[in-house]
């Protein structure tokens, strides 16, 4: 109603908020007039049709609602560009001679599953990342900071690309994904946010610079650093073939690499809370921050009971007490989209593989590198199944009062990403068992497609066996799930029909 007429059609690209007022339930700049708001003139008066016919005058000319549903169009295809753009780029450097070490040449298709699982922060590899030279090591680690970060820098700076201020449709949209309480300067969001990814980067390469020297790893600066980013950035990229699997006892590795993984799998808006909180500035931690924590706490630590359980006979046999909980520990972070691994992830015991699916399907935080569909939205819908007993029933959290379009979002995000998850184990059973003559396992189809959607990285070892056709289906798997919530994020092409007339209520058994 008015929050979505001001949500929708109010922007303060050279006004704030304050410069509007209501009168007679339309809203005008003090400095407009009413011919301002002008509605078309169809004989009879345009409510009756249905749809909205306002045309409305914003920085001196007059923007249509099919003008405005352009700009929605525009705003996603720029997005989605943007992504594309730095994919094909990076593929194209890929391919070259310089980027490729090993003997051959680098086929193109595996080029570009390389740079779309590098800007898509996924980690599934089809040839082995120590294969390439420095300069397409370097490539990589730029493709990875593009798309960690891309989401975030490019969305603001196209949101205010305008002017110096942020709409309040666009302030919704990054409240709601990105940022707790935004600010109207863009420069500032955007400097905090670039300041605070290469400070935590900086810190980690040092820690695993070290501990890559001490342990006598060739060349410790490049892959300290390489490692450092690929952490942070939840992507899952080593330059070990056998991944870190090889520091599985080692805590100076193994430490800094979750540190990193947690860091940049809670989100920005957390870390700018604690931030808040730890100097002063509030009091108590928000309801998203408090969610997020306990979420996330709780996760790594069951699943740590869980995987010291499972694998106590198995991947962590053979190891001590410390090792065992260290490995353990380390399996329960890995799967919230980082992809690295200290085991073979083939050697789990099944359940092990199935926890491992539902802690990469749960992701990380909103507002943060990581993947999956949020802790936050597992959260809501918990909660809505478990609490919600009668239908008119509210969920609280926190004495806080979830409302009905957040509850909405979060069930229709995990209802849209189920259906995504099982159309592409289907389509890459077809390609891989029915066409390329596969013998994959369910598991083994649902646990890649999972890891892919999810942008995860870890894998069961059948990555590198996909068919062409499979290896693009693949492609597409990532880079639906890397933009498909921030897709799903953006304001809808459709205007809001205001209707005058509603239809009666069916009723229509369930259970």
């Amino acid at each position: 109603m008015l929050g979505d007429e001001l949500s929708g059609d109010l922007h303060t690209d050279d006004t704030t908020a304050s410069d509007y007022h209501l009168h007679d339930c339309r809203l005008y700049h003090v400095n407009q007039t009413r011919s301002n708001t002008i509605k078309a003139d169809h004989g009879s008066d345009s409510r009756d049709s249905g749809s909205d016919l306002t045309l409305r005058k914003r920085n001196g000319r007059i923007w249509s609602t099919e003008e405005r549903v352009a700009r929605i169009l525009t705003s996603k295809a720029l997005l989605f560009g943007y992504f594309i753009a730095v994919i094909l780029a990076g593929s194209v450097m890929l391919s070259l001679e310089v980027a490729w070490e090993a003997d051959g040449s680098l086929r193109y298709l595996d080029a570009l599953f390389t740079a779309t699982s590098a800007v898509c922060v996924t980690g599934l590899i089809v040839v082995d990342t120590s294969q390439f030279s420095l300069f397409g090591t370097v490539v990589i680690i730029v493709l990875i900071q593009a798309g960690g970060l891309g989401i975030i820098t490019f969305g603001t700076l196209y949101l205010t690309r305008s002017g110096g201020r942020i709409s309040l449709a666009n302030r919704r949209l990054i409240k709601d994904y990105y940022l707790d309480s935004v600010e109207y300067d863009p420069k500032r969001i955007l400097r905090n946010i670039v300041i605070l990814s290469f400070s935590v980067e900086l810190v980690g390469a040092v820690a695993l610079t070290a501990a890559f020297r001490q342990a006598g790893v060739p060349q410790p600066v490049l892959n300290g650093v390489f490692h450092a980013v690929s952490a942070f950035a939840n992507a899952g990229f080593s330059l070990f073939d056998a991944g870190l699997e090889g520091f599985a006892d080692s805590a100076a590795v193994t430490v800094p690499v979750m540190a990193l993984v947690v860091v940049g799998g809670i989100g920005f808006v957390v870390l700018s809370d604690l931030h808040k909180r730890s100097i002063g500035r509030t009091r108590v931690l928000s309801l998203h921050t408090r969610l997020v924590l306990t979420m996330s706490v709780a996760l790594v630590a069951v699943s740590a009971v869980v995987f010291f359980v499972f694998e106590g006979g198995a991947t962590l046999a053979g190891m001590g007490t410390r090792e065992r909980w260290l490995g353990a520990l380390f399996q329960a972070v890995t799967p919230r989209t980082a992809g690295f691994n200290t085991v073979v992830q083939s050697d789990l015991s099944q359940p092990s593989q199935i926890w491992t699916m539902l802690l990469m399907f749960v992701g990380g935080a909103p507002g943060s590198i990581a993947g999956g569909v949020k802790v936050t939205t597992i959260a809501l819908v918990l909660l809505l199944a478990v609490r919600r007993r009668e239908m008119h029933a509210e969920i609280r959290v926190g004495r806080r009062k979830i409302s009905p379009t957040v509850l909405n979002k979060a069930g229709s995000i995990v209802i849209k990403s189920l259906f995504l998850v099982f159309s592409a184990v289907l389509l890459l059973s077809v390609t891989e068992n029915l066409l390329a003559g596969r013998n994959f396992s369910f598991l083994e189809l649902t646990f890649e497609t999972i890891s892919a959607f999810c942008t995860v990285g870890l894998s069961l070892g059948i990555t590198a066996e996909l068919s062409d056709p499979g290896r693009v289906l693949v492609i597409l798997v990532m880079f639906g799930g890397r933009l498909g919530i921030i897709a799903m994020a953006m304001p809808g092409a459709e205007p809001v029909k205001r209707r005058f007339v509603d239809y009666p209520e069916g009723d229509v058994l369930l259970g």
